[in-house]
């Protein structure tokens, strides 16, 4: 599945400064922190860049295969770009590393998102994800998240 106007690829190392560009806008908040060059540097094979018809970065997936936990595969930063919102690109960048995942041996998909991030448990919801309760001091003292995961 792709939307049409958009092309889905394999994420490079050089799509990184694009990436870093509008995490922050794209969220609304800063959270480039939390998405260092070493994740297209090593996980790029895994992760997922959609462009629209004129080659701007319009979304991205940054995912890998878990080398600690067999058959599980994790979605660190997913986002589209607000004006390609609404429109399948989201859904259609999972499905893509859902795919991937498989083809891996996966069997499931866990993410991660802040307890005030309502619209990402909804969209996440809507792709077949368990959305669970917050978890207190997931990522250290006063970072609770709320785990999502999704069977294969």
């Amino acid at each position: 599945m792709q939307p049409p106007g958009y092309r889905l690829r394999p994420a490079r190392p050089q799509d990184y400064d694009a990436i870093a560009s509008v995490v922050d806008e794209w969220w609304g908040r800063p959270l480039m922190a939390g998405l260092p060059r070493l994740f297209l540097d090593h996980f790029h094979p895994t992760s997922l860049v959609a462009e629209d018809a004129d080659g701007r970065l319009a979304g991205f997936l940054v995912g890998f295969v878990s080398p600690g936990r067999p058959g599980e595969a994790y979605v660190h930063y997913a986002a589209v770009g607000p004006p390609a919102r609404g429109g399948g690109l989201g859904r259609a960048l999972y499905e893509r590393f859902f795919g991937l995942a498989r083809d891996a041996g996966c069997t499931t998909v866990r993410a991660v998102t802040g307890p005030v991030n309502v619209g990402s448990m909804a969209f996440h919801r809507a792709i077949g994800f368990t959305v669970g309760d917050p978890v207190a001091d997931y990522d250290g003292p006063g970072r609770d998240l709320v785990p999502m995961s999704r069977t294969l």
